[in-house]
């Protein structure tokens, strides 16, 4: 059986991204290389639930935890959580207070394909967001820390807005094969969201919505630039991101 790990349609997206992510790319070049991943993860989404729908066990689903290093791991969590909600997986963000400060990391929950899906397509952004903000000048007099989060927001509606439509396309176009297996593709896909957030209230049964971010900085319209993807129609996402929040 293919996994995951060995899915040429992962394996393609994997070198999309590694094109994208390599500092000789233009912004155009990278702009191509990761819509045209974003499509193939969408597809490959709507692949592996179709497969589940006819053999439950071929994508179960589970949760993995990932660190959020500073600096931004505010802004590195909202990211996260935003790919990982579009992708149809549900993300805990936990905070844990040391000596040293906060430390935070996100508990995801999904099925293996989506955490897969959401893990691959998060590295490589965070590397290509770096990548941008490091291109991108602070304007003088401007609070260098406020700047960079209003860009790394930017950078993530941006994102968002690509990710919706690209999932929104697949859904759309799958439509026909699910009714030829006698299936409703929202149905399908609105029951392998239920047992997600099953699992993920089973593990915190009081996880709270978090309250959306106050950002002052005047970066938001770079960000979005450097964030935007060829446009694939859709709608854009909300500003605000689903992440829960538990502080322990």
């Amino acid at each position: 059986m293919t996994t995951t790990d060995d899915h040429p349609i992962l394996a393609k997206v994997r070198k999309l991204l590694a094109l994208a992510e390599d500092p000789a790319a233009t912004t155009h070049e990278a702009e191509t290389y990761t819509a045209k991943a974003a499509q193939l993860i969408a597809d490959y989404g709507i692949d592996q639930a179709l497969l589940a729908a006819a053999d439950p066990a071929a994508d179960l689903v589970g949760d993995r935890i990932l660190d959020l290093d500073a600096p931004y791991a505010a802004d590195k969590a909202d990211l996260l959580s935003t790919i990982a909600t579009l992708l149809r997986c549900r993300a805990v963000t936990r905070t844990r207070h040391t000596v040293a400060g906060k430390e935070r990391s996100m508990h995801l929950f999904g099925h293996a394909s989506d955490l897969e899906r959401t893990e691959l397509l998060y590295t490589s952004l965070l590397l290509q967001s770096a990548t941008g903000l490091a291109r991108t000048p602070v304007p003088r007099g401007e609070h260098a820390a406020a700047f960079r989060r209003s860009w790394l927001a930017g950078f993530r509606m941006a994102v968002g807005r690509r990710l919706s439509a690209a999932e929104a396309r697949a859904e759309s176009e799958a439509a026909p094969r699910f009714a030829a297996a006698g299936r409703s593709t929202g149905l399908v896909l609105a029951d392998r969201s239920a047992q997600v957030e099953s699992t993920m209230h089973a593990a915190y049964p009081r996880v709270t919505t978090a309250r959306p971010r106050s950002l002052s900085g005047s970066g938001m319209a770079d960000g979005w630039a450097a964030g935007q993807r060829a446009d694939l129609g859709g709608r854009p996402v909300e500003r605000t991101t689903k992440a829960r929040h538990l502080e322990r």
